[in-house]
């Protein structure tokens, strides 16, 4: 055979899988992106058997016991909460009223977080001030 030939066929077979690994990688970024769900969305739509993403504030309340956690997450403007019971690793910066982002999984009127996922957001330096 040819070099010439065998060298064009090494590169197209090259580029083809590198072609293939590169699709297979940008179609799994994407299909494993998910939104996160505010509590008043994920009152509306949440199915069983299906995990989401919640996102809201620590409601006043929460509760440790030993390495579990029961708290309330609930809407920016406060309109909607939802019961979430946590186990695993607790951010320091866990309180009332922090933003926090948990993966959970609805369980009989209640949410069960999936183990060490819960993660505080910090809070904005540059928020509105209040009374303007």
């Amino acid at each position: 055979m040819d070099p010439r030939r065998k060298r064009r066929i090494r590169l197209v077979v090259a580029l083809s899988a590198a072609l293939m690994l590169a699709g297979g990688l940008i179609y799994t970024s994407f299909s494993a992106a998910s939104d996160a769900r505010t509590p008043s969305q994920l009152l509306r739509s949440a199915k069983g058997g299906r995990s989401y993403q919640l996102t809201g504030k620590v409601a006043p309340g929460y509760q440790v016991h030993g390495d579990e956690l029961d708290f309330r997450v609930r809407d920016r403007n406060g309109t909607a909460t939802v019961p979430v019971r946590y186990t695993g690793e607790i951010p320091d910066p866990f309180k009332t009223g922090r933003e926090v982002i948990v993966t959970v999984t609805p369980s009989g009127g209640a949410f069960i977080g999936k183990r060490d996922s819960l993660i505080t957001k910090c809070p904005s330096k540059f928020s509105a001030a209040k009374g303007t």
